[in-house]
């Protein structure tokens, strides 16, 4: 899944820099906040699974949220909104399918039986709480990581590879609360942060794959059992078939995923 035609990406241009050691450290304190504050506000709530909308509040909405602020917060000391939400490497447009089939995923993985059971209430709220995880793990990972590896002159190629690797890794963090089933889903977690990755290359901004991040979650959450204790909901299995799915499409088109001519906004920044 090659991206390295697209060569050596310019500087970061803002009020700040930021070097691979002080982005790990943000990315430690981002862990804190959701790990070590989740903790906290569950034994503080008494609260420690999803099954109402109280628990939701406590155990994702509040701890995610702090973390959400914080990433954003971040954003705003760099100066760096406008390399965080404008993507200008774009890539070929049949790349429209990564977002396409995870939007098809998402609409037919949601166990609406189950969400119509749980009550509205719990169906907005669990709605707000996977925006938050989408809008902050894209912000610091699509955005910050990608911004801060693009300043550091690699090529796209390795922003891609080492953006989705960072992202994995860092959800090895759940080996706490979740034991060794965290390993097979950092390296699952890994495969999507390359199709957010290319998600946010193609749609031009760091929007469209935050939506979608949040609304995958939500799926998931939806249709895994997790909500009332019920059967496997076979939807589920949709947004499971995205990961082979699309990692055969993209192994197989690997040559064809930056664009053979360059459009004039990205050589004007190959030239900056």
């Amino acid at each position: 899944m090659s991206t390295e035609n697209a060569g050596t990406t310019p500087p970061t241009s803002g009020r700040s820099s930021l070097s691979y050691l002080a982005f790990a450290g943000i990315v430690i304190a981002y862990l804190v906040i959701i790990q070590l504050g989740g903790i906290l506000i569950e034994r503080w709530s008494d609260e420690d699974d999803i099954f109402t909308t109280r628990a939701v509040i406590f155990a994702m909405l509040i701890p995610i949220g702090l973390a959400l602020v914080f990433t954003y917060g971040v954003i705003a000391r760099l100066g760096w909104w406008r390399q965080v939400f404008v993507e200008e490497r774009p890539v070929n447009r049949w790349l429209w399918v990564v977002p396409g089939v995870l939007l098809v995923a998402i609409l037919v993985g949601i166990d609406y039986g189950a969400l119509g059971e749980q009550g509205w209430l719990f169906v907005v709220t669990l709605l707000v709480a996977t925006q938050f995880v989408g809008w902050g793990e894209e912000g610091m990972f699509r955005g910050i990581g990608v911004t801060m590896l693009r300043s550091h002159g690699l090529s796209e190629g390795r922003v891609a590879l080492w953006s989705s690797l960072v992202f994995g890794v860092v959800h090895m963090s759940n080996v706490f609360s979740h034991g060794l089933s965290a390993v097979p889903q950092a390296i699952i977690v890994s495969l999507a942060g390359y199709f957010f990755y290319l998600t946010r290359r193609v749609s031009g901004s760091n929007v469209l794959n935050s939506v979608l991040h949040g609304l995958f979650d939500f799926a998931l959450l939806s249709g895994s059992a997790i909500l009332l204790d019920q059967a496997v909901y076979p939807g589920s299995l949709a947004p499971v078939l995205v990961y082979p799915v699309l990692a055969i499409v993209l192994l197989i088109k690997r040559h064809d995923i930056e664009p053979q001519h360059p459009t004039a906004d990205s050589q004007e920044a190959a030239r900056t």
